[in-house]
């Protein structure tokens, strides 16, 4: 039994939560974007702590049986993309969250309302 992308979605901002990721949202990007429903965006203060986080949404999706079909970055842990095809996760150094600015790209996309 695979996971819904919104289980998917809720159960990598847990796992990013629990390693203390910096202004955590998910932007719903449903009839927006064609290539995937959810994009997760975070920050974390180090390369240390930005990889901590990358790994644990990893080791979560894989306990979960869910396919993460890439990941880009973990060698300069400044911008690490977690590609899970229904949701990508995005973990950036808080210097390059800043710099892109990837929200402001997706402006249209409703922010997700955690309960």
């Amino acid at each position: 039994m695979s996971l819904k992308p919104e289980a998917v979605m809720s159960l990598v901002m847990e796992a990013a939560e629990d390693k203390k990721a910096l202004n955590l949202i998910a932007l719903n990007l449903e009839g927006l974007s064609l290539v995937t429903d959810y994009y997760v965006i975070c920050h974390g203060n180090s390369e240390t702590q930005v990889q901590a986080i990358a790994t644990e949404v990893k080791k979560r999706a894989e306990e979960k049986g869910v396919v993460i079909k890439g990941i880009e970055g973990v060698s300069t842990a400044r911008w690490i993309l977690v590609d899970m095809g229904d949701v990508v996760v995005h973990v950036f150094h808080r210097d390059d969250r800043e710099y892109y600015n990837i929200e402001r790209l997706w402006s249209d996309a409703k922010v997700v309302e955690r309960v």
